[in-house]
């Protein structure tokens, strides 16, 4: 689901690279606009967070939570608006 989402940003020109992270309590997928910048979205999954606020998050460059869930392509969706605009420019 994550790269299928990459893939169309990097169709519609948006995203440029991306970077996995795989450290003992969380997985990272980092997305970046160019290589050499820091990311601007990092996709988490912390299973820890499972019974609280959700094992998934999109986090934006800033460090502010953007969507967090349980459930993948519902988190997701709030980068899914980001492609609709995109596309529509």
């Amino acid at each position: 689901m994550i790269l299928g989402l990459y893939g169309r940003m990097v169709a519609a020109g948006e995203w440029r690279d991306y970077g996995i992270s795989a450290l003992r309590d969380v997985a990272i997928f980092s997305i970046f606009r160019h290589t050499a910048e820091h990311p601007i979205y990092r996709i988490e999954k912390r299973p820890k967070l499972a019974q609280r606020q959700g094992i998934y998050a999109v986090i934006g460059m800033d460090g502010r939570i953007l969507k967090r869930g349980h459930d993948l392509p519902t988190v997701l969706r709030v980068l899914e608006r980001k492609l609709i605009r995109a596309v529509a420019d």
